[in-house]
């Protein structure tokens, strides 16, 4: 373990403080946001993306499907499983209003009290960009909302980036999330 992740661990001892319900549905917003549109790789405007980097899009779309399909169905402790495989143990999750937890962990907690069978999450269609990070994997940004379960309003968006770390066994995990920039969603 690296120094800055001992200091870290040192000063904030692997758990986090439950975030008020509000606050969590934003740090949610962070976690979900490419299940339900495709993803675009990073190009100048106007230039069509390399091969490499539209294959890159592609692969973390179709992750992030995984991710937020099982998120959306996480009332079933297999489903919320599932959704938490996706995170590496250490993930670090930062949310504007809410607050930071340390850990997966900590992150199933908040997900399994606050939004599991009480909202789901959407992608704004055509916000995401993906970036590739050599020798690491990818980071994805864009926008997302969530739902109320039963009752289909929308009423938060926010911004979101979600660091993706590809393993030697070709498999991927999410290490980082932020979500942030937490405002009323104009849209239905």
């Amino acid at each position: 373990m690296n120094r800055r992740h001992q200091a870290r661990r040192h000063a904030h001892p692997g758990s986090a403080t439950p975030l008020p319900r509000a606050a969590f549905a934003g740090v949610l917003l962070a976690v979900a946001w490419l299940a339900a549109g495709p993803a675009s790789a990073s190009a100048p405007a106007g230039a069509e993306p390399a091969a490499g980097e539209a294959g890159l899009a592609q692969t973390i779309a179709a992750l992030d499907a995984a991710v937020f399909d099982a998120f959306n169905r996480c009332a079933d402790p297999a489903q919320l499983e599932r959704h938490a495989s996706h995170f590496d143990p250490a993930v670090e999750f930062y949310h504007d209003t809410g607050g930071v937890t340390w850990t997966r962990e900590a992150m199933l907690a908040n997900t399994r009290q606050y939004a599991c069978g009480k909202f789901t999450r959407e992608l704004v269609p055509g916000s995401v960009v993906v970036h590739p990070v050599r020798g690491f994997g990818a980071i994805a940004q864009g926008r997302h909302r969530f739902c109320q379960n039963g009752g289909g309003t929308c009423d938060g968006l926010a911004d979101f980036t979600i660091v993706w770390q590809r393993l030697d066994e070709g498999q991927w995990r999410i290490t980082r999330v932020l979500s942030y920039g937490h405002r009323a969603n104009p849209g239905p």
